[in-house]
């Protein structure tokens, strides 16, 4: 009972202190003489979220980048060591090879199977469609360690001769062969590859909903008059349907792109990064937690900043693109 009075008088608190607040720089806003006021109100209603990004988001930014270049301890310069020392090792190579096959394979399946799903269930009945479209949306509302920790149980080996309680192995066993430990067996990365199978299991819903309505935004007469000119459902499909939802299948990829650049909860659950399936993220929480490194943690980090801005940057220029076009 005290936690919920402490959160009720959390929330009554932030609630009057943001209308204390605005209430405040509305009256030194209408304070101002002549035309100062209408000129700069808009900055002092925005003034709160620029100071909230400076303090949580651009500062932490600044330091993790100084920090990138000293020691362990932040105590000592040492300039691009910790990116050379990283950059040259085996381990942290085979990091950046997974961390890119997560990459490219992830998000592609995302979308392919996302939109799949969107176009075969759309063709159900409304009942038909519904029950389908939450079956596939129900991962999205679990995390990624309740994700991973059903996953263990599909992979799970025991030795030969027992009962395989996991799924993969029953099967595997069942057609005769002897069972596999899948989550270390890193031959042409296949435990890297089962580990992605777990977040497209879980991102497809995502994927769907999005495709779906843009799918159910296309004109029915572009369809028509498709369908009119001779065109199959494939052709329709493809030439027609697919360019007017262009601008939702490169949103849903880059969104799905960005969550697995910094993809660590799945990873470290299942692996914690051994057999060769470490990724950017999982790395970066060993450097700091595990060896107390903090130069090598924040130069990974630093790392990872820059493969994500380029990504943010298109998609800031692909939605503005689209706002000019509507």
């Amino acid at each position: 009972m005290i936690k919920v009075i402490n959160a009720l008088l959390a929330i009554i608190g932030g609630v009057a202190g943001i209308l204390v607040l605005y209430w405040v720089l509305n009256f030194l806003a209408e304070r101002l003489p002549g035309r100062w006021e209408g000129r700069l109100k808009p900055y002092f209603y925005i003034l709160p979220a620029l100071a909230a990004i400076g303090l949580f988001l651009i500062y932490p930014a600044i330091q993790t980048i100084i920090y990138s270049f000293a020691n362990a301890t932040s105590t000592k310069w040492v300039g691009l060591k910790n990116y050379t020392d990283l950059l040259t090792t085996k381990d942290f190579q085979i990091t950046l090879v997974n961390t890119l096959l997560w990459i490219i394979i992830v998000p592609t399946f995302v979308v392919v199977l996302g939109l799949g799903v969107a176009v075969l269930a759309d063709r159900l009945s409304s009942g038909g469609e519904r029950l389908s479209k939450t079956l596939i949306f129900l991962p999205m509302a679990i995390s990624g360690v309740a994700m991973a920790a059903i996953w263990r149980f599909v992979y799970e080996v025991r030795p030969a001769g027992t009962t395989q309680i996991g799924l993969q192995n029953a099967v595997w066993t069942g057609l005769g062969g002897s069972p596999v430990a899948w989550l270390q067996e890193d031959t042409f990365k296949l435990n890297t590859f089962f580990l992605m199978i777990i977040l497209i299991w879980g991102q497809t819903g995502f994927a769907m909903v999005l495709l779906s309505a843009a799918i159910k935004g296309v004109p029915e007469d572009t369809l028509e008059a498709a369908r009119i000119d001779g065109a199959n459902e494939r052709q329709t499909f493809f030439r027609v349907v697919v360019p007017q939802i262009w601008g939702t299948v490169i949103t849903v990829f880059i969104t799905v792109l960005i969550g697995v650049m910094k993809i660590f909860d799945v990873v470290y659950v299942m692996t914690g990064g051994n057999f060769n399936t470490n990724v950017i993220a999982v790395s970066f929480f060993n450097q700091l937690i595990t060896n107390g490194d903090a130069g090598k943690a924040a130069a990974i980090v630093v790392m990872l900043m820059i493969a994500v801005i380029p990504v943010m940057i298109y998609q800031v220029r692909h939605f503005r693109a689209e706002e000019a076009s509507r």
